[in-house]
């Protein structure tokens, strides 16, 4: 099962972190000279994200990739996107394509053959389950793929949906939590986990703890923590008793570390390498205080 080879790399690192290789145009230390070039644009950022796949690899068990910093310029934009999570794999990483992908069945059965074979080929899927289960049936019963379905997510309004309240009693994102449960039943590994994982945020670390009442078998993906404001505590607040079962994204944070005061004077991938180990160590703590 994939879940059990990301939780392996989450333990032999002692790291539940996940890099977030959102690489905007302006985020390259070049920006200004390769700008006005498609190509020269293209090529600066694949040496961005290898750069930094290279210097973390050995430290962080897994990158996010997000679709829509690379879909924005184009087809070019596209390629980058799929030699990032090429490199990534080919570095030992777990490679998570964050897509939101959804959509009826029939639609749905493309997505999920589109992230499964060829070029955007990957380890999990983020995907939105809020079409029901025939949007979600297509992305399951790989043993090598996973997928994080949203459930609670970490944007300020998305209680507009979420957090509002059913007939049976439970929220809109706990109602969530229980088909997400569901559609993990069947592809649990020997950890105790299952492939099919939950996107829970940071920013609501008392939702996070009655999520994982509600969802013993299932990993989190924890968006939030950092540039997003959610600190560290909060974002293992959804954390097992063995402080186990889920892995924390920092994307600006890290990518964009070279900017900020406390690593001035390292190159970009430096910086980056320095932030992952921090972030490390705020998240060991936070499990320690838990």
């Amino acid at each position: 099962m994939i879940i059990d080879e990301l939780i392996k790399k989450i333990d032999e690192m002692g790291n539940p972190s996940v890099i977030g290789l959102d690489t905007a145009p302006d985020y390259l230390p070049n920006y200004e000279k390769v700008r006005d070039d498609a190509k020269a644009l293209a090529e600066s950022t694949i040496e961005f994200n290898a750069r930094i796949i290279d210097k973390i690899k050995d430290i962080v068990p897994a990158v996010k990739v997000q679709i829509v910093y690379y879909e924005a310029c184009g087809l070019l934009g596209m390629t980058v996107f799929s030699e990032t999570m090429k490199f990534a794999k080919e570095s030992g990483m777990i490679v998570i394509a964050d897509a939101k992908r959804n959509d009826i069945g029939a639609t749905a059965k493309q997505y999920a053959h589109a992230f499964t074979n060829g070029d955007f080929n990957r380890d999990f899927l983020t995907v939105n389950g809020y079409l029901g289960s025939d949007g979600i049936k297509p992305f399951l019963g790989k043993e090598d793929k996973g997928i994080f379905a949203l459930v609670k997510t970490s944007n300020p309004s998305g209680g507009e949906l979420q957090d509002l309240r059913l007939e049976n009693g439970l929220t809109v994102y706990e109602q969530m939590a229980k088909l997400v449960s569901g559609w993990g039943a069947d592809c649990i590994g020997a950890s105790g986990y299952s492939n099919v994982g939950a996107v829970v945020g940071a920013t609501y670390p008392s939702q996070a703890k009655d999520l994982r009442k509600l969802m013993p078998h299932t990993f989190f993906l924890v968006p939030g923590y950092g540039a997003q404001g959610g600190g560290a505590d909060g974002a293992v607040a959804g954390f097992d008793e063995n402080g186990k079962g889920g892995i924390v994204n920092s994307s600006r944070g890290i990518i964009c570390a070279y900017k900020q005061e406390k690593y001035k004077g390292m190159s970009f991938a430096d910086a980056a390498y320095a932030a992952s180990v921090d972030m490390r160590e705020d998240l060991v703590g936070a499990l320690k205080r838990k």
